[in-house]
């Protein structure tokens, strides 16, 4: 039986974790996901991931930080 996670995450947690999924998913659907390398293309998948925040973040400038309201 699986053990059982509770996890709560963030928004912008939850949005680079849905970015990772599909980084993963591409490497799935590619065939370079392996049993050896599972556990790297995992961490790759969440690098990536954090490294298309991090550059949307600086690329672009939403309401919010610019003191407006939706």
């Amino acid at each position: 039986m699986i053990e059982e996670t509770f996890l709560r995450l963030e928004h912008s947690e939850g949005i680079v974790c849905e970015m990772a999924s599909r980084i993963l998913a591409a490497f799935i659907s590619s065939g370079q996901l392996d049993s050896e390398n599972e556990n790297d293309l995992l961490e790759r998948s969440v690098s990536l991931a954090v490294r298309l925040a991090e550059m949307t973040d600086r690329a672009v400038e939403s309401d919010n930080e610019r003191g407006e309201s939706s």
